[in-house]
């Protein structure tokens, strides 16, 4: 990994180039890999990917307004996937990522945050990620299939895993109502 360049991160924060700081928050993922643009269609195209069970938000360690979660994906090819989902009431924004472990993000949507293409193009705040083998997860484009809006981020996933032919065997609970802090 010496001589990295460029943000290969699932977080967007990855200004340093520093891999540890970058993939801090999914331990485990060690040595990075890389993806065809093939092999990602044959990972995106699977309709056995699903996820078993009903998924509840957590807070966001950080302590900022957001929660999320982290779930594995299971399919019958046993791609080593995870879904990170999160959500900040305040903004309010909602992300879905499919990470392909030791490659990081191969599949996102975003809705509430600005997206700026390695060709400069600003994509906006409604966009997914498709992983290429050229840019890897930094291009993404405007859907016209996501249409709840990030204050609903229930229905947000459930279009995002129609798009993403990911069956979710449960439901996703409703993030807890945000509680704000008192002035001491």
């Amino acid at each position: 990994m010496a001589g990295f360049k460029g943000c290969m991160g699932l977080n967007d924060d990855c200004a340093s180039g520093d891999l540890d700081l970058i993939w801090t928050f999914l331990p485990g993922y060690g040595t990075l890999m890389t993806l065809t643009d093939a092999e990602f269609q044959a990972v995106l195209n699977d309709t056995t990917k699903r996820i078993d069970g009903d998924i509840a938000w957590r807070n966001d360690e950080d302590h900022s307004p957001s929660v999320e979660f982290y779930v594995d994906v299971i399919s019958n090819a046993g791609w080593p996937l995870v879904v990170r989902g999160s959500f900040n009431p305040l903004i309010p924004a909602v992300s879905y990522v499919l990470v392909y472990k030791n490659v990081g993000r191969v599949y996102g949507l975003d809705i509430g945050k600005d997206h700026h293409n390695p060709q400069c193009e600003q994509v906006g705040e409604k966009h997914k990620h498709r992983w290429t083998a050229r840019f890897r997860d930094k291009e993404a484009y405007v859907p016209h299939d996501i249409t709840a809006p990030a204050s609903d981020p229930v229905a947000v996933w459930q279009q995002f895993c129609i798009e993403a032919r990911l069956k979710h065997n449960g439901k996703l609970l409703d993030p807890p109502p945000h509680q704000k802090e008192l002035p001491l």
